[in-house]
């Protein structure tokens, strides 16, 4: 379990950008505490966090500097106001339905939270959710197809020129496991990044996957060429390097978006440019292709680790699509 102290480093992190009143600031960190008890992931944690940051200024706003001033419209009129309020990083849309159901849930949370401390007059939750569009949602996903894969895969040799020679490794193989865990382990963001060596079993050729999303475990296995990558990494580049964590990936979370991004701007082939490059898609991307060549929607299921199968089916539509 994660301590107190850590959690409160992680508290403090989560506000370092934001100002709140040293009231509001003791309850983000139990409820951020509080979170992690309950065994939430780690991002999710995080996300909570920060959507309620977001509704702790937004009281302070309206001159409220105390947990007993809320009311229950308070809550709702922060609801009516992120949905109506523009979205800062697509000009003219608003914020999407999975962007506004963490701002419910997390507010919600907060709400039960405060009640479990004794809080009796404190807002209840408002279980306000927004219906996803699921024919919306597919018409967004645009995997690549194998063939941009491996363009952007040998893309990755002639990133970082201007760097010295071990910078420029570091940066190259870090984008190459990318790829190789997913893309062709068709891993979630928070699964990859998490994993450690001790996690892989050469000679079983499987991935440990501890804790998924919903908290399931599962068992990944590798092809020949993922099996060759992971030793390559790791027993020529990983040992190798010293530093304060047992991560299969060396470098921090956001320096793997800025590179993932870098390689996305520095491709010369105008169709990738055109789609969106994210961890995600590549997961989307080595889903599609395995229905294309024949595996069966149970079997990718599986290794996903998807919960049910209408998760999975989506790829069906996309590929019809």
């Amino acid at each position: 379990p994660t301590t107190l102290k850590n959690w409160r480093k992680t508290s403090q992190n989560l506000i370092r950008s934001k100002t709140m009143n040293t009231h509001f600031k003791a309850i983000h960190e139990q409820y951020v505490f509080w979170l992690d008890t309950l065994g939430f992931a780690t991002e999710t944690v995080c996300n909570y966090g920060y959507r309620v940051t977001d509704f702790f200024l937004w009281l302070e706003s309206k001159d409220i500097t105390h947990i007993v001033q809320a009311e229950q419209k308070h809550i709702n009129d922060f609801f009516d106001c992120q949905q109506t309020r523009p979205n800062t990083k697509f000009k003219g849309r608003t914020l999407s339905a999975s962007y506004l159901n963490d701002y419910f849930t997390a507010t919600d949370k907060l709400c039960e939270f405060l009640h479990q401390m004794g809080a009796r007059t404190s807002p209840v939750p408002a279980n306000r959710r927004i219906a996803m569009d699921e024919s919306q949602r597919i018409r967004r996903i645009a995997p690549f197809t194998v063939e941009a894969i491996k363009i952007l895969h040998e893309a990755i040799n002639h990133l970082y020129p201007h760097l010295d020679h071990e910078h420029r490794q570091l940066k190259q193989e870090q984008l190459k496991l990318v790829f190789v865990l997913f893309y062709a382990c068709g891993l979630r963001l928070s699964e990859g990044y998490n994993l450690t060596p001790a996690e892989i079993d050469f000679n079983r050729k499987t991935i440990f996957i501890r804790q998924g999303k919903g908290y399931k475990d599962r068992i990944v296995p590798m092809s020949d060429n993922v099996y060759k990558a992971l030793q390559h990494y790791i027993y020529n580049f990983r040992n190798q390097i010293r530093c304060g964590h047992d991560r299969l990936f060396v470098q921090k979370k956001i320096t793997l978006s800025v590179d993932l991004h870098y390689l996305h701007q520095q491709c010369d082939n105008e169709e990738i440019k055109r789609k969106r490059l994210h961890f995600h898609v590549l997961r989307h991307s080595i889903a599609t292709h395995l229905l294309q060549n024949g595996m069966s929607v149970e079997n990718i299921a599986r290794f996903l680790g998807h919960g049910c199968l209408e998760s999975t089916q989506i790829y069906t539509h996309i590929i019809n699509r």
